[in-house]
This record gives structure tokens, C-alpha cells and sequence, in this order.
């Protein structure tokens, strides 16, 4: 079923309630890839009810071109969610999501203002409230995330945590193309040329989390980084960071403490964002 107002998404998930059933929700911005359906496979076996939300944040994003552009195809996603067995699909409009007078925004501190957020800047402080928005009117017992917005998954942790959320924050592995691009509705502005190209990211992210491992240098596997993906064309590089998995300070060294590779470059007009386990 699809629906589009608030008071219908609360009122079918209080029937789903009231019969006991548990409720899984998968956020998404639309233009699904498989990415996003093994989001919908994980909470369908996990979850009674699944609700898949499609919608644009605009607040979440601080180029209006990138907002212009972003990759759109609501026909589509329907018909991927309808064969992937979704029980609704919650489709609002931006006056439902932030009717006039709207005045109020989620803040996550530091975590939200280093990588990503020192580059866009607003835009955590737009997903953070726009997800809380969606666990609220949802009843959701668990929210599934891709691994692939490795910061963006920590910061719902934390603030989910901080505000005492009633809600399981459930993160899922990152599905790659067949040569190793990690899927990403950004992928399909990429031209022929530049999709081969692209794979220069999980390529190089490989290669760095292999000379860590080996002994290297941090600071020398990510310089190395940095110029292999120049070489493959990327500019601006945003950053190519080395961090504790969970804060995401920067470390010097492996140590006792989960860490992460990060990288965000353009190839092509097109900014791209990867990571991976060290």
C-alpha cells in the first residue's frame, strides 16, 4: 500500500501494533538500487511489517543543484518494492514532512561536523531530524541503514542513544557492483568512461587498509591514497581518513579499537562516497 500523510502511516502502523506484529522501517531518498532492496530483504526477515519511506530531504542539502539533480524515478521504486513484498510505502510531500511554521532541527555535535559535515555543512543536522521525524511517525521497533554512510549510521546510533529512542538501529554490509563500486543512486550519473574509473575508489581503499594492516605508515597509506585516486582522475578529494569506527577521530595507528578508511572524491562532477574496515 502506499501511502502519503502522516495520519495514514501512523494509523496502519497502530493496527500492525494492536495485532502484535513488529514493524521494520528502510528510510530511503528514492532511486533504489539493489543496495537498498538488501535493505528490505534483511528487515523482512527480521520484522512482521516492513515500511520503506521515499523522500527527498531537502534540508539535508546545502548545493540546491545537488538537490536539482538528484536521481528521481518514483514509478520505478514502487515497482521494486511492490515484487520486494514491502507492506507500505510511505510517500510524503515536503509540506507533510515540514508544514508551514516548521522550526525545529536535530543538532549531533562534533561527530556530525568532521568528513561529511565539514564538507555539507547543515546537512547531518537535516538528516537527523528528518530520520527522528520518521522513527516518530512510523512506531518503528527496528530502522535498517547501509554501512555504506558509514557516518551517517553513527551519528542515528548516537542520537538514538542520546534521545533515548525506542527504536533498534540495525546496520547492513554495503552491496558493491561486480567490479567492487559500492552502489549508490549517484552512480547512475556516471557515464560509461568514468563508471570504469570509478572503481579506483575500492580499489584504493583495498590497497590502503592492506599496507595498514602490513605495517605502514597511516599517514603514508593515505597520502598514497590520495595520489592513486588523482592519478584515476578524482578532484577535489574531500578527504581520505583513517578513524576510530565508532567516534570517528582520526588515528595514527592500528590499535585495540575498531577503525575505518573513509573517502569521498568527485569523479565527473559526481561526488562519491566509499569506506571499509580496517
Amino acid at each position: 500500500m502506499i501511502l502519503k500523510t502522516v495520519e495514514a502511516l501512523r494509523s496502519q502502523a497502530a493496527v500492525w501494533r494492536a495485532a502484535g506484529e513488529t514493524i521494520g522501517l528502510v528510510p530511503t531518498m528514492g532511486a533504489l538500487h539493489d543496495g537498498h532492496l538488501s535493505l528490505v530483504r534483511t528487515a523482512r526477515a527480521e520484522c512482521d511489517r516492513v515500511i520503506v519511506t521515499i523522500f527527498v530531504n531537502p534540508t539535508q542539502f546545502n548545493n540546491p543543484e545537488d538537490l536539482k539533480t538528484y536521481p528521481r524515478d518514483e514509478a520505478r521504486d514502487i515497482e521494486l518494492l511492490s515484487e520486494a513484498g514491502v507492506d507500505a510505502i510511505f510517500l510524503p510531500s515536503v509540506e507533510q514532512m515540514y508544514p508551514q511554521g516548521f522550526a525545529t532541527s536535530l543538532k549531533v555535535g562534533a561527530l556530525a561536523e568532521r568528513l561529511e559535515g565539514a564538507h555539507r555543512p547543515g546537512h547531518f543536522d537535516g538528516m537527523a531530524t528528518v530520520v527522528t521525524k520518521l522513527f516518530s511517525m512510523s512506531g518503528a521497533d527496528t530502522a535498517f541503514f547501509g554501512e555504506k554512510d558509514w557516518q551517517q549510521l553513527q551519528i542515528i546510533r548516537r542520537f538514538t542513544a542520546d534521545l533515548n529512542l525506542p527504536i533498534r538501529i540495525v546496520g547492513c554490509a554495503t552491496l558493491r557492483e561486480e567490479e567492487g563500486l559500492a552502489m549508490s543512486s549517484r552512480n547512475r550519473r556516471l557515464g560509461a568512461a568514468a563508471r570504469a574509473r570509478a572503481v579506483a575508489i575500492p580499489q584504493t581503499l583495498a590497497r590502503a587498509a592492506r599496507t595498514i594492516r602490513q605495517g605502514a605508515e597511516v599517514a603514508d597509506a593515505l597520502a598514497q591514497a590520495r595520489d592513486d585516486l588523482h592519478k584515476a582522475g578524482f578532484s577535489p578529494i574531500d578527504y581520505v581518513a583513517f578513524c576510530d569506527a565508532e567516534t570517528l577521530e582520526p588515528v595514527s595507528a592500528l590499535n585495540d579499537r575498531p577503525a575505518r578508511l573513509l573517502v569521498a572524491a568527485t569523479l565527473d562532477g559526481v561526488r562519491l562516497i566509499d569506506n571499509l574496515a580496517v
